[in-house]
């Protein structure tokens, strides 16, 4: 996997990225240039503006929640932004810890993010479903993406690929290069022990399992959480196939 022809270097976002080039069902490839993800897009400059703009970027998928998405709107212009919103809860959940003046361990940290990988599926499948929906309209170049574009961008990224028959170890590759590419604010107080804003800051193996452990548990395999809650029957999950992979099928 060749991460530079994968990124795309923007001052304003560090984790915006092509999910193309991936082998799929029939040894046939995602395509290039047509599925992005990404951190938030508040921060763009002109520069930024004129490189999304050469690769065609015209649907622009937020799964940030109310205060996100008005602290910091899309900088793309007449872009079609569509708001699949998920609160965010780990920040939020900590702060709380160290308001009510207790400390926070390491371990609490990731319980807090696989607690909120498990709510994904549990509490938030609609929202991931209507992604399906948008992808199945037409296959118009689109980037979704939510603040740090590594958790609710991240599992959104890997039902696609998993939905166009990447294997789990490249979605797990695909997935981790966050930790490559991310450039992290300030996520929460200085009060946080370092151990656990890195935590928050990055992504782990464990997050993405913990979802798909869910998915497993409530809904039996990949293959039905994807028929049943992202609503993919099996015409659907053909046009997906053929908008989104290119190339013979292997015999």
């Amino acid at each position: 996997m060749t991460i530079f022809n994968r990124s795309v270097p923007l001052s304003g976002a560090s984790n915006f990225r092509d999910l193309g080039g991936y082998t799929g069902y029939g040894g046939q490839t995602v395509v290039w240039r047509k599925l992005f993800r990404s951190d938030h897009l508040g921060l763009l400059n002109s520069e930024d503006i004129v490189q999304i703009n050469r690769l065609k970027v015209a649907r622009v998928l937020d799964f940030r929640g109310a205060t996100e998405r008005t602290a910091q709107v899309c900088a793309i212009p007449d872009a079609r932004v569509h708001s699949l919103a998920i609160e965010p809860t780990v920040v939020q959940a900590i702060q709380a810890l160290l308001g009510e003046g207790r400390g926070i361990r390491l371990e609490d940290a990731v319980d807090l993010m696989q607690q909120t990988y498990r709510a994904f599926v549990h509490d938030n499948s609609p929202r991931f479903a209507e992604l399906f929906a948008h992808l199945l309209e037409d296959d118009a170049p689109m980037v979704f993406h939510c603040t740090a574009g590594k958790d609710r961008t991240g599992f959104a990224a890997a039902l696609i690929l998993r939905a166009l028959g990447v294997s789990e170890s490249v979605v797990m590759q695909d997935y981790l290069l966050t930790n490559e590419l991310f450039r992290p604010p300030e996520l929460v107080g200085s009060y946080a022990p370092v151990e656990v804003r890195n935590v928050i800051a990055r992504v782990q193996a464990g997050f993405l399992e913990a979802a798909f452990e869910a998915v497993n548990s409530s809904h039996g395999s990949v293959e039905q959480y994807l028929e049943k809650a992202m609503r993919l029957d099996s015409k659907q999950q053909q046009r997906l196939r053929a908008l989104y992979l290119q190339g013979p099928m292997q015999a």
